[in-house]
C-alpha cells in the first residue's frame, strides 16, 4: 500500500505560497455564533448548538474556506479556530453541532451537513469562493467531515452535491460506524460495524479528493490507523485516484492534530487551494 510516513522536523513546516509581505496587507475578521440552521423547526437545543464562527480575510476575495468540526466523541467538545490556520489567507468556519446522548444519530451528521450547506450558500457574501470549500475535522469531527462528503444524501437534503466540496481532510476520523453510534445501540466500542453510518459504506470513485491523516499506528486510538488504511485501499479499488493517507510517526490520537494542521496547509497549497 502506498503510504506517506512523515517525520516531525523543521522542514515539515515549510509552507510554499504564503509570503509574509502578502499576509501583512490582509485584515481578518471573526463573526461569532451564527445560527446555521435556516429552516424548519428550531428547538432550544438546536438554537444553542447549531452555531458557527467565521474567521475570514475581509479585504480579499475568492479565498479558500476550511469548514472545521471539533472532536470529542460526539459527546463533548466546543468549536474553535485553529491557531495554525490564522493569518494564512484562508477563511475558517468552526462549527458546533448537537451532541449525544441529548441528540441521537443521525442528528449530528445532519447538523454537520447543514453547516457545510450554510457555507456554500453564504461564503460568497464574505468574498470567498464556492469552488474552494474544504471540509475537515479531528476525531469525531473527522468522522462527520467524511460522512458529509461521502454520503451524498446529507447535502442533497440542502439541494447541494457533495462533489462540490473541493477536498476532504479528516484527522483520525472513524471510517467504520462511529463508536458513539454503536454505543447508542448498546454495541461495545471494540465491536466494529460497517453500515450506512460508516464512511467505508460509501466508497465511490467520484468523491471529492480525500486526504486521510492519522497518528502513529502504534499510538492511535483502537485501530484508527488501520481503519483509515482500509478506507484508502477501498477507495483505490473502486477507482478513486485522489485518495491519500498520511501517518504521523510519533504522534498519538490527540497530539497528531498539531502537525496535521500544518500538513493541511501544505496539502491545500499543493493542490492549488
Amino acid at each position: 500500500m502506498k503510504q506517506f510516513q512523515l517525520l516531525f522536523s523543521t522542514c515539515f513546516f515549510l509552507l510554499v505560497g504564503f509570503s509574509l509581505s502578502a499576509q501583512e496587507t490582509i485584515n481578518y475578521k471573526t463573526e461569532q455564533s451564527i445560527l446555521y440552521r435556516e429552516s424548519g423547526v428550531i428547538t432550544d437545543y438546536m438554537n444553542e448548538r447549531c452555531r458557527l464562527d467565521l474567521y475570514y480575510p475581509e479585504n480579499t476575495s475568492d479565498f479558500t474556506t476550511i469548514v472545521w468540526f471539533h472532536g470529542g466523541g460526539i459527546t463533548g467538545g466546543e468549536k474553535f479556530i485553529p491557531e495554525q490556520w490564522k493569518n494564512k489567507g484562508l477563511a475558517v468556519v468552526a462549527v458546533n453541532y448537537r451532541l449525544s446522548p441529548k441528540a441521537k444519530n443521525p442528528k449530528y451528521i445532519e447538523d454537520a451537513a447543514a453547516a457545510v450547506a450554510w457555507v456554500f450558500n453564504h461564503i460568497e457574501e464574505y468574498g470567498g469562493s464556492q469552488s474552494s470549500i474544504v471540509v475537515s475535522g479531528h476525531s469525531a469531527g473527522g468522522y462527520l467531515a467524511s460522512m458529509v462528503g461521502l454520503d451524498r444524501k446529507y447535502l442533497a437534503a440542502h439541494d447541494l452535491d457533495a462533489d462540490q466540496i473541493a477536498a476532504l481532510v479528516p484527522f483520525s476520523g472513524h471510517t467504520i460506524t462511529h463508536f458513539t453510534i454503536r454505543s447508542e445501540r448498546g454495541i461495545p466500542g471494540t465491536q466494529p460495524i460497517i453500515d450506512e453510518f460508516a464512511p467505508l459504506f460509501h466508497v465511490r470513485n467520484d468523491a471529492p479528493p480525500l486526504f486521510l491523516i492519522t497518528g502513529d499506528r502504534e499510538l492511535e486510538m483502537l485501530g484508527r490507523y488501520e481503519e483509515n488504511a482500509y478506507m484508502y485501499r477501498m477507495m483505490k479499488v473502486v477507482g478513486h485516484e485522489s485518495t491519500f493517507i498520511f501517518e504521523l510517526d510519533g504522534f498519538d490520537h490527540g497530539a497528531m492534530a498539531g502537525p496535521a494542521f500544518e500538513l493541511t496547509l501544505r496539502i491545500l497549497n499543493e493542490i492549488g487551494l
